[in-house]
């Protein structure tokens, strides 16, 4: 024990005898390690980011969208109107629903519209979604804390009796109603959505994320019941550009089914696209399984973690040959020491444990050094540029005894050469 002491104290003191070297020695593994820290911690972020907006579609749910095919196809029979009719209808949410009785939870509806919403002189153009009240757990959303914010009115979600009732009712979410109410609190106050007044009846969570795996912000909808929508709204919507009108006749933009476990998933959306299929002449639909979609971004993200890896360690190998150089001239400059300590009785092991001593010092501070560097890194990317970072802990240890290793291979062949000079002609150096 005492023998190491005093080689790992020698090999300090010997470093510190050429300052300037060995900090610019060590600057080459500190860039590597914190290069390895700060991409893994950024990539990992990355990563983490994308699979969290995949669970938000929910491990269990499959999400049906309705997508215009060609123009030349989506036509009806309805020519003089230049109606354009495709997509999914209730007929294909009734036979998905008999069909997968047994493996399903919940299957809802979804039907989108684009109408002008008005309070007051304040108005905006907002996508109303016609759903059932098993919208809010599918999606795995929920109201704001009234109790909270101290508001004596309790914010509720659309339920079977407004379903029932044909209800004029809505609830918003969290950027529809800053827009429309400001800091109001807007329930049981009205909307008028294209001459109709609508009571709302809550407002959402602020969720940052969309309403399928595509489309708007849950944050800037507006809910209704979707015996209202059809009521008031029905299937048809007109939309004019340049003067003309284009007629969509669309039953549904999406069915979202949520099977009852994961394993039942994937059968059960190669049941549904049969289904589909075999009903659906146009390619008029869209199916989006994310079980599957976490499933690719997990191997993705082993991929490109492996890549980041490896780029980054390249610095470290640079760092490495840094460090051989130096400590091959190091044992250049000290010939004669080492055969001063040959002379007086040092073994070949004792001048190999010397200097690998020297070069694990310089490459574990560059380590050290370089663990804070990459961290910081990675924390000012998140706050200066919004980054998105997560530091998996297991990195941090990798890359320092990566630096570590890349230092004893760095200093195996000078310590050997140092070992193996011969000590008379070593006394003779000059």
């Amino acid at each position: 024990m005492r023998g190491t002491l005093a080689t790992v104290d020698l090999g300090v003191k010997s470093l510190l005898v050429h300052k300037l070297r060995s900090g610019l020695t060590t600057l080459g593994i500190l860039i590597g390690v914190a290069a390895v820290v700060a991409m893994l911690a950024i990539g990992e972020g990355a990563s983490q980011a994308a699979q969290d907006a995949i669970r938000d579609l929910g491990s269990t749910n499959i999400l049906i969208t309705s997508i215009k095919p060609p123009d030349e196809e989506a036509t009806s029979g309805m020519d003089s109107y230049r109606a354009k009719s495709y997509g999914l209808t209730y007929l294909d949410a009734e036979r998905i629903e008999k069909t997968l009785e047994d493996d399903i939870d919940m299957l809802v509806p979804v039907r989108q519209t684009d109408r002008e919403v008005r309070v007051g002189t304040q108005w905006q153009q907002s996508a109303i979604l016609g759903t059932t009240p098993e919208y809010l757990d599918v999606m795995g959303m929920s109201l704001r804390d009234s109790a909270a914010t101290g508001d004596p009115i309790k914010d509720r979600w659309i339920s079977e009796v407004d379903m029932q009732s044909l209800a004029n009712v809505a609830v918003l979410g969290a950027s529809a109603k800053q827009r429309l109410f400001g800091e109001v609190d807007p329930v049981n106050k009205f909307i008028k959505v294209t001459g109709d007044r609508f009571t709302v009846i809550g407002v959402l969570e602020t969720l940052g994320r969309r309403s399928g795996s595509t489309g708007r912000s849950v944050d800037d909808c507006i809910y209704i019941p979707m015996s209202a929508s059809r009521r008031r709204f029905g299937d048809i919507n007109r939309k004019t550009s340049g003067g003309s009108t284009e007629i969509e006749y669309v039953e549904l933009q999406e069915i979202k089914v949520q099977v009852a476990r994961e394993d039942q998933v994937r059968n059960a959306a190669g049941v549904i696209d049969r289904m589909l299929k075999g009903s659906h002449k146009l390619d008029d639909y869209d199916m989006v399984v994310p079980l599957e979609l976490l499933a690719q971004a997990k191997e993705t993200e082993e991929r490109n973690q492996l890549m980041l890896a490896f780029i980054a360690s390249i610095s470290l190998v640079v760092g490495g040959i840094g460090i051989m150089n130096v400590m091959l001239a190091t044992v250049t400059e000290r010939t004669r020491e080492i055969g001063i300590r040959r002379a007086l009785g040092a073994q070949k092991k004792h001048i190999v444990s010397q200097f690998l001593v020297e070069t694990v010092v310089l490459s574990g501070a560059g380590g050290f050094m370089g663990l804070a560097f990459g961290i910081g890194a990675a924390f000012v990317a998140e706050a200066g540029w919004g980054a998105e970072i997560y530091i998996k802990w297991v990195h941090p240890f990798m890359a320092f005894c990566i630096s570590a290793l890349v230092g004893v291979i760095a200093g195996i062949y000078p310590a050997w050469r140092a070992a193996n000079m011969d000590p008379v002609e070593a006394l003779r150096h000059e």
